[in-house]
């Protein structure tokens, strides 16, 4: 693998952390502030993009910072997932900063200046996290994005959201010290680096007993609460009582989209495949993950609120790709990094249909909706769209990552998992179809007509990319594929 030294990796993390000094002293200047906004994340973007060539053409990007200690840098590495991984949030991240403006200015909300501040930092360690060559820079990263987000769950102010954030804190905080802090030391202790490498870094075991490297995998799992796999999932439903554009790409693309990030790096390139095979680790993961999708889905069904429905369809989501990854076989690979981005769109625009409402009626809850698809016809198709991509239903892009999942459970010989996937689609249809059964078959509620009307231009247009997007990749899918398939030829060579 050729290795080209450069700095862009570091100015991809640093664009939107240095933006943060102009919104700050433009905040008595709305217009200014957000223009900061919108050009850090479009720069963002940019720099990320400029790096799309080497890496498909098979380079890896790096950068050193310093040496913390000798043999750990802090470091980054531009590698294929990575780049996957931060190009899905930076994208997002400029049609959220333009959703956001819409909904902050149509509901008066406080804090603006506090509010993208916040976003700007918690791209910023995002990209940090994608990016970075090792496991201690990534866990620096990872705690660094939680304090971040940590205001933003915060932002209201009231009783109920200073439980959320502080939840939100106890359970990403905790279980990251007590057991991923630990398993990273273990893995320096045993393997002598925290280097990633493609295949796992432990290499020839020496005899070690496979029990030893089942435990160190389960203290990775156990502190990847970001993933929301059960147990540890409570706090992403507590955590919506952010604003819905937090909610949307914080908990739809960069919080729990790092989770389960640093669960496939872990799987992929601190562990590898052979290893996980060999101490069953992989078989053990992938079940307990699928209890995760199952029961999440059963939740999901009862929740009348529209952001906590949507809160456990992305916690049964999220344990797609963990079940993908730990499935060990090439297609349910590919389908856990496609399903990254593929989820991101389809499921930001469910979130951003949730603040559309919001904005439009002030209601929380799907018993509310009856009839608006008559008033609100531009935000409903978003939401069906987007509904309907999750459920796997084509053409639209869901399809083609559960067409790889089960794909992938068939290559592993582990039927059950493909039933486990059929299963959940079909929960998916039960807890989604109603509300768009709901909005569009239902008269419209009397004494409400004259008063819906569609969200701000600045957040329909941004739902209404997002949902085009989900369409069109499953017509371009090999926009996915591309970098999944370099993982997978380097992880499963002839």
């Amino acid at each position: 693998m050729e290795i080209i030294h450069s700095s862009a990796p570091l100015y991809a993390v640093l664009v939107s952390l240095v933006a943060i000094i102009p919104i700050y002293f433009s905040r008595r200047n709305p217009n200014l502030r957000e223009s900061w906004t919108i050009l850090a994340a479009v720069a963002k973007f940019l720099i990320v993009l400029s790096m799309v060539p080497a890496v498909l053409g098979g380079k890896e990007i790096y950068f050193k910072i310093v040496t913390a200690y000798p043999g750990i840098d802090i470091a980054f590495k531009v590698d294929s997932l990575g780049l996957f991984f931060a190009l899905t949030a930076s994208f997002l991240w400029i049609l959220t900063s333009f959703y956001s403006i819409g909904y902050v200015r149509a509901l008066k909300e406080h804090a603006q200046t506090r509010y993208f501040i916040c976003f700007a930092g918690s791209l910023s360690v995002t990209i940090g996290a994608a990016f970075a060559a090792n496991l201690f820079t990534m866990y620096i990263f990872y705690e660094a994005l939680t304090l971040f987000t940590y205001p933003l769950i915060a932002h209201e102010e009231n009783e109920e959201a200073f439980r959320g954030a502080k939840i939100y804190l106890i359970y990403l905080l905790g279980t990251s010290i007590a057991f991923l802090l630990p398993a990273i030391l273990f893995t320096y202790f045993t393997a002598g680096t925290m280097n990633f490498r493609l295949g796992g870094v432990f290499g020839d075991t020496g005899g070690i007993h496979s029990l030893f490297f089942g435990v160190i995998f389960a203290f990775y799992i156990a502190g990847i609460a970001k993933a929301g796999i059960m147990p540890f999932h409570s706090w992403l439903p507590n955590a919506m009582v952010a604003p819905t554009p937090v909610s949307s790409l914080l908990h739809a693309v960069a919080v729990v989209k790092m989770g389960v990030f640093v669960v496939l790096r872990v799987i992929l390139y601190v562990f590898g495949v052979d290893l996980l095979r060999e101490i069953g680790a992989g078989a053990f993961l992938a079940a307990f993950a699928c209890v995760t999708i199952v029961v999440s889905s059963l939740i999901a069904m009862r929740q009348d609120n529209i952001k906590a429905r949507l809160a456990y369809s992305t916690i049964s989501q999220l344990s797609y790709i963990v079940v993908g990854a730990a499935l060990l076989s090439p297609s349910g690979i590919k389908a856990s990094i496609i399903h990254i981005t593929i989820h991101a769109f389809s499921k930001i625009s469910l979130f951003f249909w949730a603040g559309a409402v919001y904005v439009a009626l002030h209601k929380k809850y799907i018993s509310q909706l009856s009839g608006i698809a008559k008033k609100m016809p531009v935000s409903m198709a978003v939401f069906t769209i987007g509904a309907l991509s999750l459920i796997g239903i084509p053409p639209l892009s869901g399809f083609i990552s559960k067409y790889y999942f089960v794909s992938g459970a068939v290559e592993a010989g582990m039927l059950p998992v493909a039933v486990v996937f059929a299963v959940s689609s079909f929960l998916n249809a039960l807890y989604f179809l109603p509300i768009i059964y709901t909005a569009y078959m239902k008269p419209l509620d009397a004494g409400m007509d004259d008063k819906i009307t569609e969200a701000p231009s600045a957040m329909l247009i941004p739902m209404c990319i997002t949902a085009g997007i989900a369409v069109l990749l499953f017509f371009f899918p090999q926009v996915l594929t591309n970098f999944a398939d370099l993982i997978v030829s380097g992880l499963f060579k002839e």
